[in-house]
């Protein structure tokens, strides 16, 4: 990737984000920041009863994200390439689809103060998939923090990142549909797009590999 770069893989639950930054970080010899979402306690209550749950469990995201992302900011960037599992931005997303209008007010004014303290990416890539392929990997990997997840808050979630994603400015961003694209047991796919990364450098990118193409030279 020539000189250092902060590269962040987003997209929904499910839509393969982690495998995808573990595969990058051997490639480009990155340092991996990955979400720590098992460490939420309120999580798996918040898929029971989203309404008692969604604001303890917003939080506890948003500040976790914060402490990792000032951990990079102090120690790691650029003396290394980093890709990161989640975009601090995207915290919004969830919060407004969960919290109630006072609870954003509060949210809105924590969330303020804490993102102008945190370091915008290099590269920002979407990862997209049908709700439908999402829900089969959901179950496929079977976490125990997802088994209350429906598939209508699910269809939710995604619509909600396609929208933020659409009107995204802040980064070069790297859109990726994933429906045909194996990047774990087709070296072909994952070279296509490591290719692509290498030559996204500003504006946006729509990409749509089809499966059993060859990567260029």
């Amino acid at each position: 990737m020539g000189e250092s770069r902060y590269i962040v893989v987003e997209g929904p639950i499910g839509v393969g984000k982690t495998t995808f930054v573990k595969l990058l970080a051997e490639v480009f010899q990155a340092k991996t920041v990955l979400e720590r979402v098992e460490e939420n306690p309120f999580l798996s209550k918040f898929y029971g009863d989203t309404n008692k749950f969604a604001f303890q469990t917003q939080i506890f995201f948003l500040l976790t994200r914060y402490q990792q992302q000032q951990e990079i900011l102090q120690t790691e960037l650029f003396r290394q390439n980093i890709i990161s599992d989640y975009l601090f931005a995207k915290d919004r997303i969830f919060a407004y689809l969960n919290l109630s209008e006072d609870e954003l007010v509060l949210y809105e004014w924590i969330y303020q103060l804490l993102d102008q303290r945190v370091v915008k990416p290099d590269l920002v890539i979407y990862l997209q998939a049908p709700v439908q392929v999402l829900l089969k990997r959901i179950r496929k990997r079977a976490l125990w923090y997802e088994k209350e997840m429906d598939q209508e808050y699910l269809e939710k979630v995604s619509k909600a990142y396609n929208t933020f994603f659409f009107h995204y400015k802040d980064t070069p961003l790297l859109v990726v549909n994933t429906s045909n694209i194996d990047f774990v047991q087709r070296d072909a796919d994952l070279k296509n797009l490591i290719r692509e990364i290498q030559n996204t450098e500003k504006g946006v990118r729509y990409i749509t590999i089809a499966p059993d193409v060859d990567p260029l030279p």
